[in-house]
């Protein structure tokens, strides 16, 4: 009875092995593919007024928020918006509008709290000083070139699109588990991503850099509608879409910098992540266990315990590790080459993660813990205490 149990388990092991491998192969041409695509560029190039919330000191601070303003694009507004004056980051960027001047650069202090997302609350802040109808939301960790902007509302010259947003990789990984975060974004979710915009599979709308008429928001319900989702660009996103007008995810990658204060950190985002992916799309983040490759291929070894199971595991190793390297070099992503050697490890951890995306309805946000309601929402629960 338990030899058969074994057996069993042995060979229900090998269907994400194999369905992983095939999946890390399959990435390798949708992510050459996704970069072939051009990014047309029709000289389109209304105002814009770009959004940054900001909160907190973050690694690279000032420079990542200067990128913003030193944009090649003729007429943009900045707009920087903090919820406390006392916030440490207020200096700096007082000091980034003294350095390029109050016509380009505005400074928000806001204290609205129109729901539990704390990002949607400071951005409804920055939305008030907005001038311009071609609305940019840009997170404060990204790290911009001087032709984002030309670049990401190009597609709005089209009046079909109603949202554009952009693949990120993070970067500037440190200590070991910022380099653990690094590889759960650039190895395993945004070559994810890709797949399914190429393959029609789903849409995506990513947070950190998002361009969308403010005219389309106040339709889809504005910002007020969304101050309490978890996973507010999915949800701009999805209304979008099933507004039918198009998602346009561009084939131009911007940097994200990471920073963790420590492993509970890195631990809490990576639970938080997980549940994001779950509240957005239950089904897809569910049929994800069967593409986890490594985690099942170790879990088939120890069964095992034999030569074959040694084989496969190491065969399951080489294919996810040869395969992130090549889609790591079509995204032109050197940091994750570097630290490819923690992959493995990297990939059975998440099998727990995933795991507690289902067990678990409370995330932590930036020191405070909110509880996960229905459909994506949540409510402030408590204030965690460092």
């Amino acid at each position: 009875m338990l030899f058969n149990i074994l057996d069993s388990l042995q060979w229900l092991c090998l269907i994400p092995v194999i369905g992983g491998s095939v999946f890390s192969l399959l990435t390798v041409g949708t992510v050459k593919r996704f970069f072939k695509r051009s990014a047309q560029n029709n000289h389109f190039t209304p105002p814009v007024s770009v959004l940054k919330p900001v909160r907190g000191l973050e690694k690279n601070l000032k420079h990542n928020l200067r990128t913003i303003a030193t944009q090649d694009y003729p007429n943009y507004q900045v707009i920087y918006s903090v919820q406390d004056p006392q916030d440490p980051a207020y200096p700096i960027i007082k000091g980034i509008q003294a350095e390029f001047g109050s016509d380009r650069i505005s400074v928000v202090i806001s204290r609205v709290e129109a729901g539990a997302n704390g990002k949607v609350n400071n951005l409804l802040g920055a939305m008030e000083a907005a001038k311009h109808d071609i609305i940019i939301i840009s997170d404060s960790d990204t790290r911009l070139q001087p032709d984002y902007i030309r670049t990401i509302v190009n597609p709005l010259a089209n009046p079909d699109v109603g949202c554009v947003c952009t693949p990120f990789k993070v970067t500037q990984a440190d200590s070991w588990y910022e380099k653990m975060e690094l590889l759960t974004m650039n190895a395993d979710f945004m070559p994810s991503v890709m797949f399914a915009e190429v393959t029609g599979a789903s849409n995506s709308c990513l947070g950190p850099s998002i361009a969308i008429r403010r005219s389309t928001l106040d339709k889809l319900g504005g910002l007020e509608s969304l101050a309490d989702y978890l996973v507010e660009d999915y949800e701009i996103g999805r209304r979008v879409w099933t507004s039918g007008q198009k998602m346009v995810l561009l084939p131009y990658m911007i940097d994200v910098v990471v920073d963790l204060a420590s492993w509970k950190n890195w631990w809490s985002h990576q639970v938080y992540w997980d549940q994001n992916t779950y509240l957005a799309r239950q089904g897809a983040f569910i049929s994800t266990i069967l593409i986890r490759s490594i985690p099942f291929a170790l879990i088939f070894a120890l069964l095992r315990w034999d030569f074959i199971g040694l084989e496969v595991l190491v065969a399951t190793i080489f294919v996810r590790m040869i395969t992130a390297f090549m889609v790591a070099q079509t995204m032109k992503d050197k940091e994750t080459i570097k630290n490819l050697y923690l992959l493995p490890f990297r990939d059975v951890v998440g099998l727990i993660f995933w795991g507690l995306a289902f067990t678990q309805r409370t995330v932590i946000w930036r020191g405070v813990e909110f509880k996960l309601t229905s459909h994506g929402k949540m409510v402030k629960h408590r204030l965690i205490q460092n």
